[in-house]
């Protein structure tokens, strides 16, 4: 399947509003499906990390998520934020599509979500822990052409990840929360 590319910031793909996504799955929407799992199944195993991909990274400009995190869908469908909490967090968030650098956002502590399922099964999951909360907040700016740059706090926001590596406690101090904490 596929050349396993993640577009990179920048991409004008990057920026689309997806469109939703119809049921049944009509066979260009299942094509693409397959590619956004693969690929983050390969992203996964070159990188190291990744929980999830937003359609629009693989240039499919439909809202769908893969997902690789345990008791959710691997595909998650029309995700709407249905709440969010008053309470927010800061962290050093990372994406795929810019794998070298980091970026200081505020997010929402919690927010409830509905989707659907790759059957067209609506779900609804409420007030996620902020592990999940954050995931989803960036993974639905994709579908929304937003990426985590525009969000960044101020122009000390943007760090590389070999600095951060390098000097994780200095970086871990400026934030509330750190993926994988």
């Amino acid at each position: 399947m596929g050349n396993r590319t993640v577009l990179k910031i920048g991409h004008p793909g990057l920026r689309v509003s997806c469109e939703p996504v119809s049921f049944p799955f009509d066979q260009d929407t299942q094509t693409a499906a397959d590619e956004l799992l693969e690929t983050l199944k390969w992203f996964r195993a070159q990188q190291g990390f990744g929980r999830a991909m937003a359609a629009p990274q693989v240039g499919f400009g439909k809202r769908m998520i893969a997902v690789a995190m345990p008791a959710w869908p691997s595909l998650i469908i029309n995700p709407v934020i249905t709440w969010k909490s008053e309470e927010t967090f800061t962290l050093w968030d990372d994406c795929m599509s810019f794998p070298f650098m980091l970026v200081r956002v505020r997010r929402s502590e919690s927010i409830s979500l509905t989707f659907q399922d790759q059957n067209g099964l609506e779900h609804k999951r409420s007030k996620l822990d902020c592990a999940a909360s954050e995931l989803f907040q960036h993974e639905i700016d994709h579908l929304n052409g937003v990426l985590a740059t525009d969000l960044a706090l101020d122009h000390a926001s943007l760090l590389s990840r070999t600095e951060f590596e390098a000097n994780p406690s200095i970086y871990r101090a400026q934030v509330d929360y750190c993926i994988g904490d």
